[in-house]
């Protein structure tokens, strides 16, 4: 240590001398500046030293989030709300025209219950065959199934497909339908999803809805860019003078007009004036204009009428089969556009046996097993062409039934 000279008491330094700045020889001040530059330098250290754990935090916090961002993208999340979505880029065996972000996304929307999960399979897979389309898939389906959808859909061919599962509130329909026993099938939620499009693709203006029971043997394209009428929401195929009802139903009569579908009788059905031969339309399969959707309240005036339904019993009981159908009716009377007949040839469902000529099945579009026999049933029709399509399930669950003779000839 250096030693200081003390001062004597009765020699008080003037204010401002050099001893004080200094002190004795200039000793103590140079020890002060010392410690105080010594003091500084320490505190500009600590706070180096913080700001560089603040910043590698902060780049961890990021590569963290990331990483986080990439497997949301990569793989399907929770089931709350929209989930699953899997966007084209990630996806290994994607198509290089399909990144193609200056190309238009076509929305494909298709109901899945867990009973009827391999027809929606068969259905993807299909469209997903026969198109370069930069094609999106909104797979609907309840909470219990969406596990077993994203399994089968992850260990199979489809694992490169976009898509979203969007679970199907059923509170939706609290109030708008009642439980009818003589109904069957069409009580099932599901099959009132393609009411509330809007909701379930919400920033698509355009949109394509299919039932599970078809399988698209050509571009989705060409569907997708079916040409709607002003002011029309939707377009759908006629019942009445399509090619595939002429060719199926001979000489049928009115059985696919809206007597078939509503109850003439009652007086809300007569007020709205609407001819009891009208030609139905069959909306299994139809592409919405959403924009227009929309700005008409088309899902409004759905549920209106089937509340009314509910308390009036509007729906014919003799020949309609779903109360999906009746309410899409009487929203959409004369207004909306049609689709071309070969991408809805329907009733392959109607019986078991075959109605169409190998050369018509062949040549069309879109194949729809609308009816009571479904392709993945005992008694189908034209199971080969609907088999070319089909995944197996990896959990076994879903099976297709099959008459034993036939199963031994596969054998």
């Amino acid at each position: 240590m250096l030693a200081v000279a003390a001062e004597p008491r009765h020699h008080a330094p003037v204010k401002g001398s050099p001893s004080v700045l200094l002190g004795a020889e200039g000793g103590p001040g140079l020890i002060t500046n010392y410690i105080r530059q010594k003091r500084k330098m320490s505190f500009r250290k600590v706070n180096i030293i913080i700001l560089v754990l603040a910043v590698a935090v902060f780049l961890l916090v990021l590569h963290h989030n990331f990483l986080g961002l990439s497997s949301l993208l990569r793989n399907e999340v929770a089931d709350s709300g929209i989930v699953g979505l899997q966007p084209v880029d990630f996806v290994p065996n994607a198509p290089q025209h399909a990144v193609d972000g200056r190309q238009e996304e076509i929305p494909v929307v298709i109901a899945a219950s867990e009973d009827r999960l391999g027809g929606a399979i068969a259905a993807i897979n299909s469209i997903q065959h026969n198109t370069r389309s930069n094609v999106i898939f909104y797979i609907v389906t309840l909470n219990g199934t969406a596990d077993h959808l994203r399994s089968w859909l992850s260990s199979s061919t489809l694992k490169s497909i976009r898509y979203k599962i969007v679970n199907f509130d059923t509170k939706l329909l609290e109030g708008k339908v009642k439980e009818d026993p003589d109904q069957g099938e069409s009580m099932k939620p599901l099959t009132f999803a393609r009411f509330y499009l809007p909701i379930l693709v919400p920033s698509a203006k355009r949109a394509i809805y299919m039932d599970d029971d078809v399988i698209v043997q050509g571009d989705i394209l060409a569907l997708y860019n079916t040409p709607l009428k002003p002011g029309h929401a939707a377009a759908f195929s006629e019942d009445c003078d399509s090619s595939s009802t002429k060719v199926v139903i001979r000489g049928a009569g009115n059985q696919y007009n809206y007597i078939g579908y509503l109850d003439y009788k009652k007086e809300r059905i007569r007020k709205l004036s609407m001819k009891a031969s009208t030609c139905s339309f069959n909306p299994g399969v139809f592409v919405a204009n959403l924009t227009e959707w929309k700005r008409q309240n088309i899902t409004n005036q759905l549920e209106k009428w089937m509340k009314l339904n509910v308390e009036e019993g509007l729906y014919s009981r003799t020949l309609a089969g779903s109360i999906t159908t009746p309410p899409l009716l009487i929203v959409f009377y004369q207004q909306h556009s049609t689709i071309d007949p070969m991408w809805n040839v329907r009733h392959l469902g109607s019986s078991a046996g075959k109605r169409y000529s190998p050369q018509f099945v062949k040549a069309a579009k879109l194949l729809h097993w609308n009816g009571h026999f479904k392709p993945w049933g005992r008694t189908a029709s034209y199971t080969d062409v609907w088999e070319k399509w089909y995944i197996p399930d990896p959990t076994g669950k879903f099976s297709l039934i099959r008459r034993h003779v036939e199963i031994s000839n596969i054998k």
